[in-house]
C-alpha cells in the first residue's frame, strides 16, 4: 500500500480527484486505499469525506468504511444561500484565474497594462465576493492545489500563481489526466522553488557572459549584423536548464533548431565554442587573413546560420549539444531538428526500429511573428503524436520580441498570443516575462518535467522585446518610435537582476561589477590570440565541396539469396488471412523469379530486404507508402478478418538492422524536411521519402533549395536521402505528370545531388542499392514510374539482378548500328510510347537509347554510345515534357559535345508551355502520338 506523507499528499490529492470523477482511471492500490478509509490519509487530505459520502452511495460497490474524524470547518457559518451562491462564484473564480488568468498577468516587460477579464474581479461576481464572504469559504470546495483554509488563504497565491510574471494555458487541453497534473503542478509551486544563493549567483555570471559578448561584439565590429539576444538574455539560462534536466532524464544528446536572433550567443554559450571562432567570423569580413587562417574555409555560409556541435558537463553526465544549421527561412528547420533527434532516438541494429525517446531532446526556439505564420510550424507541430515521427515531446521556446521585421503583431496574426496555434495541438503553453530571469527557469522545469511524465510538446512564449532593429545596421525608431523610446530607457536584465541581488545580500556590488569585467577580459584576450594566429595563415582554399570517391559499387545479389528473401517477404504467419486479390498478386511473384516479369514493387523489395541483411538500415515514408500510391508496393499485409496488420520485410531471419515504414501527414515541406534530418544523423541508414504524385514536391522547395541540394555546399553536410518522385505523361492532367525535373537540373551542380530516371525493375533494384552502399554519400532524386510499375516490357529476370549493375546509359539493343542514320536520345517512360508505336517497325534507321542518370551526366557513357553508330546524321532529343521544362534545357550542351563532325542535334518534344501538360486525356494522346511519329519519322 503506498505512503502518503507531507512529500506526495500532494499527488495523492490530484488521485483522490482522478477517483472521484472516475476511480477506474486510478492505480488499484490507490483505489483500495482510497476505500479503505485509513485515517491518517483522511486526516492529510479533508476533502476525503466526500469521497465517503460517494462511496456510500456506490451501493455497496466498496468495503464499509468507518466514520471518520471530522475536523472543523474553519470559519464555520450554517449553509445559506449567500454561502452556497458564494462557493459557485469561488469555483468560477477558480476556473475564471486557471483558463484566464493569463489575461491579467505582467508579462511584458516594458510595462504595458494587460487588458485583464471582469471574471478574475471577485467582487464583479454575482453573489460578490467580498473578503467577508471569501473568509467563509472552505478552500477543500474548490479542488485547488494552493495551502490555505478558506477561499481568502488561497486567493492571493491564485492570482500570484496565474497572473505574475508567468502565466499558463492549459484548460483547452482534452486530456483530463493531463490537465489535473498540470493544476497541481503550478498551483503547489513544486517546479518554482527558490533558488539557492549559488543558484543565483550562477545565474547572474551567465546573464554577465550573455550581455557581455553582444557588447563587445558590437562595440569592436561596429555595424556588422549580430542579430543580438538583448532583450531575451533569459534564454541562455534557460536552455542551460533544459540541458541539465534532459540529462538527467537520460538524455544523450540535445538537438536545437533556431533563427538567426541569439545565434551567437548560443554557440559561444550553449554549444561551448570557443569566443575565437565567432570572432573570426565577424574578422573575416572585414580582412581575408581571418578566413585563410580557417582550415575550413570560408565560403559557406554566413555566420549566424553556422550550426555546431559540442559536449556539455552536467551533474547528471556529459552530452552532446547539437545546433542545427538553418538558412534565412526562418522556421525551415523545425522539421529537420525533430527528424535529427528521431535518427538518435532510433536504435537501427533491431529489425523494427526500437525509438527511446528519453535518448535526446529537441529544442525549436521560435520567432514571434513566424510561429503563426509559416506553415511549416503547423506542419511540424502535426507531426508530434505520429507513430513515425513523435520524438518524445519537443521543448519550443519562442523567443518573443512582440515585433517582426517591422511589423506590428496586430498586422502579423489573427490571434492574441503568438503561441495560439499550439492550443489546436492540445500543448501546454507557458507564457513568462523575460526580465523575471528565475521565473523563466521555472517555466523550463515545469515544462521539462511535463514532457518527461507526458511526452508531449510544451510551449514556452518569452516574452521580452529587442533591444535594437532587426539587426544591428537597423533603425527600429523609423516605424516602431515608441517602443524603441521605451526600450532604450529599459535596464538590462542583467542589471535589474544584479540589482535585486545587491539589495538582498545575495552579493555585493563590488562582486556584480567583477562578473562584468571578468566577460570583458576573457574577450579581449580571446581576440588577441586570434589576431596573433592570422601571421600563421594558410594559403585560401578553394571552396568546393569534394566529388564522389568514384567507387565501383557491387550491387548485384546473388540468385539463391534472392530466392530466400522472396519466400520470406510473401509469407504470412499461420492464420492471417490475406485479401484474395493481393494473394494471387503476391503468389506470383515466386513464378517470376524463374520464368521472367519481375516488377517495380517486387525488385525494390528485394533491394531493401537484401540491404537488411548485409546491415544497411532503410527508413521508407511517404504519402500511402505502405501500399504505395498506384497500389504497387504493399509492404503492410492487412488482414481481412481483423484488421491486423502484418510487415514481412520487418521479420526477415537474417536481416541485420532495422526497416521502418510509415505512411507519413499528407504535407511535404515537414515531411520531407524530418527526413533530411534523419538521413543527416544517420549517414549509414538508407533513408527514402515518396511523394503521392511527384509535382507534390512543390510544396517542400525551400527544403529542396536550402538543405537538400546546397547543404553539402554550405555547411558540410551530407545525406543520402533519396526522393522517389513519380512522374510521366499519362494523360492525367497538368498537376498529376511532372515531378518537375528541370528543377533539380538546374540546381545540381559540383555533383551536389543525384539524379536518375531509370526504365526498368532491375535498374531501380540497382540503383537503390547503389545509393545505400556508394561511400560518397549524395541526395537521389529518383523520376519513379506509374504505368510502368507493372508494364511487362519493364520487368526484369532474375539473372538482371543477380548480375550486372545500375547502367547510367542504355543503348537499344534491337539497333543495326550500321544502318542507323539517326540517333533518338530520350529518359523515363516515352521510350516505351518510342518503343511500342506501329512506325518503330519500319524505322530501321532509327535507333533508341536512354539516359537513365541525368546528374552526374554521363559524359563518356554517352560520348562512346555515339561514337558506337559510325553512319549517323543526327542526334535527337526526344522528351514529353514541354521544351522549357525537363531535361533539354539542363543537359543540351552535354548532347552537343563530342559530336562528329556533320552531325546535328534536334530537339522533338512539345513547345514551350506555361502548365506542364494537357488537361484532356484525348489532347494528351494527340501530343504524344506527335511527338513519337516527329521522332521516328
Amino acid at each position: 500500500m503506498p505512503d502518503v506523507d507531507a512529500v506526495n499528499s500532494g499527488y495523492a490529492r490530484v488521485l483522490l480527484e482522478e477517483y472521484l470523477e472516475n476511480p477506474e482511471a486510478v492505480p488499484s492500490e490507490w483505489r483500495a486505499l482510497f476505500e479503505s478509509g485509513d485515517g491518517d490519509l483522511v486526516e492529510a487530505l479533508p476533502g476525503l469525506a466526500r469521497l465517503l459520502e460517494t462511496l456510500r452511495e456506490t451501493n455497496g460497490h466498496a468495503a464499509p468504511v468507518p466514520e471518520p474524524a471530522r475536523t472543523a470547518e474553519p470559519a464555520a457559518a450554517p449553509a445559506d444561500d449567500d454561502l452556497l451562491g458564494g462557493v459557485a462564484a469561488a469555483m468560477s473564480l477558480v476556473k475564471a484565474l486557471r483558463t484566464h488568468g493569463h489575461l491579467a498577468a505582467r508579462l511584458d516587460p516594458l510595462g504595458s497594462e494587460p487588458v485583464g477579464d471582469p471574471a478574475l474581479e471577485p467582487e464583479r461576481l454575482q453573489p460578490k465576493l467580498t473578503p467577508e464572504l471569501q473568509a467563509r469559504i472552505p478552500a477543500s470546495l474548490l479542488r485547488v492545489h494552493t495551502p490555505g483554509e478558506t477561499l481568502a488563504d488561497v486567493l492571493p497565491k491564485l492570482q500570484e500563481t496565474y497572473s505574475s510574471t508567468s502565466a499558463y494555458e492549459i484548460e483547452h487541453i482534452s486530456d483530463h489526466e493531463q490537465r489535473i497534473w498540470l493544476r497541481e503542478a503550478i498551483e503547489s509551486g513544486r517546479y518554482r522553488s527558490e533558488l539557492s544563493a549559488d543558484e543565483k549567483k550562477r545565474l547572474l555570471a551567465r546573464l554577465s557572459e550573455v550581455e557581455g559578448l553582444e557588447h563587445y561584439l558590437r562595440r569592436v565590429f561596429l555595424g556588422q549584423k549580430q542579430f543580438s539576444v538583448e532583450g531575451l538574455d533569459t534564454m541562455i539560462p534557460m536552455l542551460d536548464q533544459a540541458i541539465e534536466l534532459a540529462a538527467e532524464g537520460g538524455a544523450h544528446e540535445v538537438v536545437i533548431g533556431m533563427a538567426h536572433r541569439g545565434r551567437l550567443n548560443v554557440l559561444a554559450h550553449v554549444i561551448g565554442r570557443p569566443y575565437e571562432t565567432i570572432l573570426r567570423e565577424f574578422e573575416g569580413e572585414r580582412t581575408i587573413e581571418a578566413v585563410t587562417s580557417d582550415p575550413e574555409g570560408g565560403t559557406g555560409d554566413v555566420k549566424y546560420h553556422l550550426g555546431a556541435e559540442g559536449s556539455r558537463s552536467t551533474p547528471a553526465g556529459d552530452l552532446t549539444v547539437t545546433l542545427a544549421a538553418n538558412p534565412s527561412h526562418l522556421e525551415a528547420v523545425d522539421p529537420v531538428v525533430e527528424g535529427r533527434t528521431r535518427a538518435e532516438q532510433t536504435d537501427r541494429s533491431t529489425r523494427e526500429g526500437r525509438h527511446d525517446p528519453r535518448v535526446a531532446l529537441p529544442v525549436l526556439i521560435h520567432g514571434d511573428a513566424a510561429f503563426p505564420a509559416q506553415g511549416i510550424v503547423a506542419e511540424t507541430l502535426n507531426l508530434a503524436e505520429l507513430e513515425g515521427y513523435s520524438t518524445g515531446g519537443t521543448l519550443h521556446l519562442i523567443a518573443n520580441n512582440q515585433v517582426g521585421f517591422t511589423t506590428d503583431p496586430v498586422e502579423g496574426r489573427s490571434t492574441r498570443y503568438s503561441s495560439d496555434l499550439a492550443k489546436g495541438f492540445d500543448f501546454p503553453i507557458i507564457h513568462v516575462n523575460a526580465d523575471d530571469p528565475e521565473a523563466c527557469i521555472a517555466a523550463v522545469r515545469l515544462g521539462m518535467a511535463y514532457r518527461r511524465r507526458f511526452q508531449n510538446d510544451v510551449v514556452i512564449d518569452l516574452v521580452g522585446y529587442r533591444r535594437h532593429g532587426h539587426n544591428e545596421q537597423d533603425e527600429a525608431a523609423y516605424t516602431q518610435p515608441l517602443m524603441a523610446a521605451r526600450i532604450g530607457q529599459q535596464p538590462t536584465v542583467r542589471e535589474q537582476y544584479a540589482a535585486e541581488l545587491v539589495e538582498n545580500g545575495a552579493l555585493s556590488e563590488a562582486e556584480s561589477e567583477a562578473l562584468a569585467r571578468e566577460v570583458e577580459t576573457k574577450l579581449k584576450e580571446a581576440h588577441q590570440r586570434l589576431k596573433e594566429s592570422f601571421a600563421q595563415a594558410a594559403g585560401a582554399g578553394e571552396g568546393r565541396i569534394p566529388f564522389g570517391t568514384g567507387a565501383e559499387v557491387v550491387t548485384a545479389v546473388a540468385a539463391e539469396r534472392l530466392r530466400e528473401l522472396d519466400r520470406s517477404l510473401v509469407t504470412a504467419p499461420e492464420g492471417f488471412t490475406v485479401h484474395p486479390k493481393l494473394k494471387k498478386q503476391l503468389d506470383r511473384r515466386p513464378q517470376a523469379l524463374d520464368q521472367g516479369g519481375i516488377d517495380w514493387g517486387q525488385a525494390e523489395s528485394l533491394a531493401f530486404a537484401s540491404l537488411l541483411v548485409e546491415g544497411i538500415p532503410v527508413r521508407l515514408t511517404g504519402q500511402d507508402t505502405e501500399r504505395g500510391t498506384f497500389s504497387h508496393r504493399h509492404d503492410v499485409l492487412h488482414d481481412v478478418e481483423t484488421g491486423e496488420t502484418y510487415t514481412p520485410i520487418q521479420h526477415l531471419a537474417e536481416a541485420q538492422a532495422s526497416f521502418e515504414l510509415y505512411n507519413s501527414p499528407l504535407s511535404e515541406a515537414a515531411a520531407m524536411g524530418f527526413e533530411y534530418g534523419y538521413s543527416v544523423a544517420a549517414p549509414e541508414a538508407l533513408v527514402l521519402w515518396e511523394a503521392q504524385f511527384g509535382d507534390f514536391v512543390n510544396n517542400a522547395q525551400g527544403i529542396v533549395d536550402q538543405f537538400i541540394v546546397a547543404g553539402l555546399s554550405k555547411w558540410g553536410q551530407t545525406s543520402r536521402l533519396t526522393l522517389l518522385l513519380p512522374h510521366g505523361y499519362e494523360g492525367n492532367g497538368p498537376e498529376h505528370s511532372s515531378a518537375r525535373l528541370e528543377r533539380f537540373l538546374q540546381l545540381a551542380a559540383q555533383e551536389n545531388i543525384r539524379v536518375a530516371n531509370p526504365t526498368t525493375a532491375a535498374q531501380y533494384f540497382h540503383l537503390v542499392r547503389r545509393q545505400a552502399l556508394d561511400p560518397a554519400a549524395r541526395p537521389l532524386v529518383v523520376m519513379t514510374p506509374k504505368g510502368l510499375l507493372r508494364l511487362k516490357q519493364a520487368s526484369s529476370t532474375l539473372a538482371e539482378l543477380a548480375q550486372g549493375a545500375f547502367q547510367p546509359v542504355l543503348d537499344d539493343p534491337t539497333a543495326d548500328k550500321g544502318q542507323v542514320r539517326r540517333l533518338v536520345l530520350c529518359s523515363g517512360k516515352i521510350y516505351y510510347d518510342l518503343a511500342g508505336h506501329e512506325l518503330r517497325e519500319k524505322a530501321g534507321h532509327v535507333a533508341i537509347a536512354r539516359i537513365e542518370q541525368l546528374y552526374p551526366f554521363p559524359v563518356e557513357e554517352k560520348a562512346a554510345l555515339v561514337a558506337s553508330y559510325p553512319n549517323l546524321a543526327e542526334v535527337v532529343w526526344a522528351q514529353e515534357e514541354p521544351q522549357n521544362m525537363g531535361p533539354w534545357r539542363a543537359i543540351r550542351h552535354r548532347l552537343e559535345e563530342k559530336l562528329p563532325e556533320g552531325v546535328r542535334l534536334r530537339y522533338v518534344g512539345r513547345s514551350w508551355r506555361a502548365s506542364p501538360s494537357e488537361g484532356y486525356p484525348t489532347a494528351h494522346l494527340r501530343e504524344q502520338d506527335r511527338i513519337v511519329r516527329e521522332a521516328l519519322a
